[in-house]
């Protein structure tokens, strides 16, 4: 915590970092007083009721729009859209060959990928604004109902966009990644009141009584200690694969000969995999409470009543999972650094160049993401097994929200350090 303090001391003395850093706070305060402006034409205390029948899942939802959902705000459906869209595109680039080939192209390649996801995002945010509007008609205040159509979704659809675009502001202006800040703002924005909520429940007796409140209390501090510490360990751990380089001679010159090594993080993915499986876990249950609350049918009732059963918290770790791997492979290619450390000479002691190093790589990477996905599937579904321990319901700071900002805080400041170190070296040549 010193060293990330004393990072962000020594950028805030840059001209440049500090112009960027203060661009980033002024973004993010701007997304906090819109997630206070209210949706013309709803209902906010009849919305709010609504919302609490949703559950675990419309509670998620409101912890990544930090509050703006229940306060029933212009961005209530937060970046959640966004994120759909990029799973979505995702999903295309590999199984779409001119999107794999986009992808490969570098930064004009990720551009033309940037516009579709927008696009996609438009889209989906209007078609998620029109099931909010369906689904919530007993809040929409009584008048001309066509009007009262055009003027929530849009209201919706347009709170998405903006928040999509603040993000993109951020990420070329600012420090971070602008999507991530704003996930994180608003879990942060959070943080008091999850605080008075278990001070009310310690007060309540909810935990118990006599000292028995008081161990379970210091317990679960406990695991939250435990659980950051466990976050910031495997967030900075990596596999190192030793990669020697033959000596080449050109001309006079002795090229290669030095010993280094590939660094393989064991939590490549981040914090995505968690907010794409959130993301996909949220969905049949909103289209269900939308389009059929009332359905007698078992499978639509088997959906709905999902997350009160273990099969919730057993689906949620397998997406986890699932989307681990997938990030990964997207991220990182075991054949392109075997070809590219074959084209400089690089070798892995006792493994044969090409084909070999390639598998060995992969079999390297598919152990480490195993490990990583099952951390990231165990710290996520934590707060059901502390509530399912303590007999405490609620308690949702502990895994995922835990693991986003931390990861975020992380990655921005490793980003300012970035910064730090290309100015130096601009410097230096200059």
């Amino acid at each position: 915590m010193g060293g990330m303090l004393q990072t962000i001391k020594n950028a805030w003395k840059i001209k440049e970092l500090r112009k960027r850093i203060t661009f980033t706070i002024l973004m993010l305060i701007v997304f906090r007083i819109g997630s206070h402006i209210p949706v013309p034409g709803l209902d906010a205390e009849k919305f709010r009721s609504l919302i609490a029948k949703g559950g675990q899942l419309f509670s998620y939802m409101d912890i990544i729009a930090g509050g703006a959902l229940s306060n029933v705000t212009i961005f209530a459906m937060s970046i959640t859209p966004y994120i759909n869209a990029s799973i979505i595109i995702n999903l295309l680039t590999v199984a779409i060959p001119k999107l794999e080939r986009l992808a490969k192209e570098g930064e004009e390649g990720r551009k033309v990928i940037a516009k579709y996801t927008r696009y996609l995002t438009v889209i989906l945010g209007f078609i998620q604004a029109t099931a909010l509007y369906f689904g919530m008609r007993s809040a929409v205040n009584e008048g001309n109902a066509v009007l009262s159509f055009i003027t929530i979704t849009l209201t919706f659809s347009a709170g998405t966009a903006f928040l999509m675009w603040l993000g993109e502001q951020i990420t070329e202006y600012g420090i971070g990644n602008g999507i991530s800040l704003i996930i994180f703002a608003g879990i942060l924005s959070r943080v008091p009141q999850e605080i008075i909520t278990m001070a009310r429940l310690f007060i309540a007796g909810a935990m118990g009584t006599g000292i028995y409140r008081i161990i379970i209390l210091v317990l679960i501090i406990l695991v939250f200690l435990a659980v950051i510490a466990a976050v910031i360990w495997v967030q900075e751990a990596e596999r190192r694969i030793p990669v020697q380089y033959a000596k080449r001679v050109v001309g006079r010159k002795v090229y290669g000969g030095q010993n280094t090594y590939l660094p393989i993080k064991v939590n490549m993915a981040g914090v995505i995999p968690i907010i794409f499986a959130m993301s996909i876990m949220a969905f049949p249950s909103t289209l269900i409470s939308f389009f059929a609350p009332n359905s007698t049918n078992p499978i639509v009732l088997w959906f709905s009543n999902i997350q009160e059963t273990g099969w919730y918290a057993v689906i949620y770790a397998l997406l986890i999972i699932f989307f681990t791997f997938f990030y990964t492979m997207i991220q990182f290619n075991p054949i392109e650094v075997a070809n590219n450390m074959k084209k400089n000479g690089g070798f892995i002691p006792g493994i044969r160049p090409g084909k070999p190093t390639a598998d060995y790589i992969s079999r390297v990477l598919n152990r480490i993401t195993w490990f990583g996905g099952i951390f990231l599937a165990l710290i996520t579904i934590l707060p059901n097994i502390l509530g399912i321990v303590f007999s405490i319901q609620g308690i949702w700071f502990s895994g995922t929200a835990i693991l986003i900002l931390v990861g975020v805080a992380m990655d921005t400041v490793k980003q300012i350090e970035s910064h730090m170190l290309m100015r130096h070296y601009k410097g230096f040549l200059e």
